[in-house]
């Protein structure tokens, strides 16, 4: 018997037990659409931690103040204060991989405007804040260098902040108060988006480090919640770190032997880290899903069992005429793959219209890819013949004088 005239004798068998063949697919369907719908998911949300990640900034080095030690316990990175400004000032004349520097010093608070009142983080910066950050303006100007030495009283907003308290009216030249200290906005930043684990980085206002440190916290000292570095290029993250770490060790006056009181993280490391924790996970929920399947396949089975047991007459008439084992086993498993190879078209086509759903309801980037269908097509066809091999070698093993005598 050829291959057409055995598909077309197994369409016709499940055509003929429409009703089962459909419940008999669900399991695949529901289990292939699991599958596509998590790996798309999974996909989308690597893309965006990573697009999230490089929205950091240009090859950027994160310098974080050491942690402390209370009662033999220690605590994370930035629990001491430990960086200055003039230690990010050391980095940029010494080290010649890192190309533009700037000390942060973070605050918050109220930030009133008329009768609108918004919270938002506060970042005390230099002027080279936005090279290191790879930010632009959208209207207005930076302040300069002679704004920090002075600590004048001037900022520029995020385009969270902006709209909330200016909606579409002119903010720069405007007056606002931080703190309950007056604060005249030079400049508006550009829409930067959402940073990881859902933090919005338009939510801020920009002001030199000076100002925020003497006016809005009202300290003498010039130490720093962090220090950020934009290198050169990528190549040179590692040698940046190594010359950073010499750069600040020495001017700690740390001897030989003695742990660094900071810490460098790149955002390669950020990256890698984020990204195998989603991938962990994406595998996990997949392995669960791939249960759906199995249980979809056992079901295959289970119904090929039945039309085993009920088309045993017919089984004996077919090798009767001339039928050999052979041929009943490919009619069989030709009917279980198309259940499966069907259930899973199905559920390809479900898969993906549920991963546009969960994108639309929850904002979230979804990345259907074509490995992942086909994947997800050539998994159901070899549920299809894992399970379905055995109905029908058991069919095919049958006696023809006892098949013929079956009631």
């Amino acid at each position: 018997m050829s291959l057409f005239l055995t598909l077309r004798v197994a369409l016709r068998a499940l055509i003929r037990n429409k009703v089962r063949s459909i419940l008999t697919m669900l399991g695949i369907i529901i289990g292939i659409a699991a599958v596509i719908a998590v790996i798309a998911v999974g996909q989308g949300a690597t893309v965006m931690i990573q697009e999230q990640i490089a929205s950091m900034g240009d090859n950027p080095l994160i310098i974080f103040p050491g942690s402390a030690r209370v009662g033999g316990f220690r605590f994370g990175a930035g629990t001491r204060s430990t960086l200055t400004v003039q230690d990010a000032e050391a980095i940029i004349k010494e080290c010649p991989y890192v190309k533009a520097v700037t000390p942060i010093i973070r605050a918050g608070g109220q930030i009133i405007y008329q009768d609108k009142n918004w919270s938002s983080g506060i970042e005390g910066v230099a002027p080279s804040y936005l090279e290191v950050r790879n930010w632009n303006l959208k209207e207005g100007n930076l302040f300069t260098d002679s704004d920090v030495k002075s600590a004048t009283k001037v900022c520029l907003l995020g385009a969270t902040v902006a709209k909330e308290l200016f909606d579409n009216e002119e903010s720069v030249g405007k007056t606002i108060r931080i703190r309950n200290m007056p604060f005249r906005v030079i400049g508006v930043l550009e829409k930067k988006g959402s940073a990881a684990f859902g933090h919005d980085q338009d939510n801020t206002i920009i002001a030199p480090w000076s100002t925020v440190s003497r006016v809005l916290q009202r300290s003498s000292f010039n130490e720093v919640n962090q220090i950020l570095a934009s290198v050169t290029s990528i190549k040179m993250l590692e040698p940046a770190k190594k010359e950073i770490s010499a750069i600040l060790r020495q001017r700690h006056r740390l001897s030989q032997g003695t742990e660094d009181d900071f810490s460098i993280t790149d955002a390669t490391e950020i990256t890698n880290a984020i990204t195998s924790i989603s991938r962990l996970m994406t595998l996990l929920l997949v392995v669960i899903a791939s249960i759906s399947l199995i249980v979809g396949g056992i079901g295959i089975m289970n119904i090929m069992l039945v039309s085993v047991t009920e088309r045993t007459r017919e089984i004996g008439l077919r090798m009767a005429v001339g039928a050999r084992g052979k041929d009943i086993l490919l009619q069989f498993l030709v009917e279980a793959v198309v259940l499966a190879g069907i259930g899973g078209v199905f559920g390809i086509f479900l898969g993906y219209g549920a991963a546009q759903i969960i994108s639309n309801a929850n904002n979230w980037p979804v990345l259907v890819s074509t490995d992942s269908i086909l994947l997800a097509f050539v998994f159901s066809s070899v549920v299809g013949i894992f399970f379905g091999f055995y109905p029908a070698w058991r069919a095919s093993r049958l006696n023809p004088i006892e098949a013929l005598r079956y009631e």
